[in-house]
């Protein structure tokens, strides 16, 4: 239990239904869904859809998901992969023949088709019970009549605007200028394409005018995105991967996402005995940070489309891990692995519902980095992704850029079993830091034994691409004990990542736990 002189947030307790997300407006507009005979997938999308017009820095529907859930009375996880693929004239060898290295973060080249709206309307049709039209309702509502920018969406929309084109600028600027904490933002555009995809389903976003006004944005912008490309769009429901930490069971996401790397990071970990330190402390961030610089190398090697993934059963076995281990002085930081020319970044939404009936969904939803490509359609105003930017340029590399490829992302929702019972749904914003956070969170758990809301709060380390972020949390002995191992130390200007869970108890009681770090909460009935 929290010390309760000082400042925290406790628990959310319920019974009937829960959701926890990085908005206060998307967890009622989730829990009204349960209240009104909704399951926890028609929550779970609402929240979602929502999300993009209360956190449009983050996500959006020219955007991609991943979704985890268990039906009631099963605990088999199912998996969606709801992430688009590069348009099929792309190619690595024609961006290499302009002279770039990698993909541009910015502009078409970067932009794959989105994937998400497929994913939402087929798990709405085969999971959900109410249908697309009223689970869309919420967002469209407050799309048409806008929503007060929060703190945090107003510290990342003035960090990320930069990136906005011309015609972006229009739809997601007030008056030219950056929203400020309680400036109203809506999206009429938005609440046009919600509305006509509520009437008539995917196809509407897929073909006719909206598609038309997406592929005339990207090709006047140099893409080479055709209407075929748009209309073949189709989600693929697949099976978790999984391993197991101290008897607790982590199920992820499949490649191409990333969960896979947090399964490893946790096999590295479980050869050293975490739970003998300090959880905040010098000694236990660096050897996580060096077990991450391994796992990650393994990932940027292993992990792409799941046709193109390599070897995904060698970087999942124990006998690898223990090898990795071993590379690892407790005294002193290892290079980092070889720079990615693959992009990562920051920015996304999660979310997670349980329903009454015990339904768990674990939903995470992305336009890549902050406000994607920067570039939005002219006449709806739908900002795209900048996927493409997570392929490689590099020629044989399984991850190499190619029409009809999906690249590898870093977005991942998870869920926890134990004894055979779902227990948990819980996701870690934060794009690389994912599977890092994924495997802190299970360990500040089985090790430290903390709540799920107290290992949400704990300080955060990471090292990426050579620096050693170290978030405020810490203290300056460790940050100074970090530098003497030969980490490159700083304190990040933005707290590192977020995330949300949610504890499924044996005697039916519902535990929600939310991120500080963001504006969100979790919310119960």
């Amino acid at each position: 239990m929290r010390n309760l002189h000082l400042p925290g947030r406790s628990p959310v307790l319920a019974t009937n239904g829960m959701c926890a997300t990085s908005h206060p407006l998307a967890a009622r507009a989730a829990v009204d869904i349960l209240d009104n005979g909704g399951n926890a997938m028609d929550a779970a999308i609402a929240g979602a859809v929502l999300l993009g017009i209360c956190e449009p820095q983050m996500t959006g529907i020219g955007g991609d998901c991943f979704v985890l859930w268990s039906e009631p009375g099963s605990d088999t996880v199912k998996a969606m992969n709801g992430s688009g693929r590069a348009p099929a004239a792309a190619t690595a060898a024609a961006l290499r023949d302009k002279g770039h290295e990698t993909v541009p973060r910015l502009g078409a080249d970067a932009v794959t088709i989105p994937g998400a709206i497929d994913a939402f309307c087929t798990l709405s049709e085969k999971v959900g019970r109410l249908g697309i039209d009223r689970v869309l309702a919420p967002a469209i509502h407050y799309a048409k009549t806008g929503v007060p920018v929060a703190p945090r969406v107003s510290f990342d929309w003035h960090t990320d605007a930069k990136v906005l084109g011309t015609k972006a600028r229009e739809f997601y600027l007030l008056d030219g200028k950056v929203p400020r904490v309680g400036d109203v933002f809506a999206h009429t555009g938005q609440a046009e394409v919600l509305s006509r995809i509520a009437k008539q389903g995917r196809d509407a976003f897929y073909t006719g005018e909206i598609a038309e006004d997406m592929v005339a944005a990207l090709r006047a912008a140099g893409g080479v995105h055709t209407l075929e490309d748009f209309a073949a769009t189709q989600c693929d429901e697949v099976d978790p991967v999984g391993g197991t930490y101290k008897g607790v069971e982590l199920l992820e996401h499949p490649p191409n996402g990333q969960g896979a790397t947090a399964l490893l990071l946790l096999n590295i970990l479980s050869f050293f005995d975490i739970a003998s330190m300090d959880p905040s402390g010098a000694a236990r961030a660096h050897i996580e940070a060096e077990a991450a610089k391994l796992a990650y190398d393994a990932r940027n090697r292993f992990i792409a489309d799941p046709d193109h993934t390599t070897r995904l059963d060698h970087m999942l076995s124990m006998e690898t891990a223990e090898k990795l281990a071993a590379l690892i002085d407790p005294r002193r930081a290892m290079a980092s692995a070889a720079p990615l020319t693959e992009a990562v970044h920051k920015d996304t939404i999660y979310i997670t519902v349980v329903d009454r009936d015990r339904m768990a969904v674990s939903l995470i939803y992305s336009i890549f980095s902050g406000f994607g490509s920067g570039v939005a359609s002219d006449r709806f105003g739908i900002l795209f992704q900048n996927r493409g930017a997570g392929f490689t340029l590099a020629e044989g590399h399984p991850n190499e850029l190619a029409g009809g490829k999906r690249p590898m992302h870093t977005i991942i929702p998870a869920m926890i079993r134990e004894g055979g019972r779902v227990t948990m749904p819980f996701g870690v914003m934060g794009g690389a830091y994912q599977p890092n956070g994924h495997a802190r969170f299970v360990s500040n758990i089985r090790d430290f034994g903390m709540d799920p809301q107290t290992a949400i709060d704990a300080p955060r380390a990471f090292s990426d691409a050579g620096n050693m972020k170290v978030e405020q949390g810490y203290s300056d002995e460790v940050r100074a004990k970090l530098a003497d191992m030969g980490h490159d130390v700083t304190v990040p200007e933005t707290p590192i990542g977020g995330a949300q869970s949610i504890v499924i108890h044996e005697n039916g009681v519902l535990e929600g736990a939310s991120d500080p770090r963001k504006d969100g909460c979790a919310l119960g009935y």
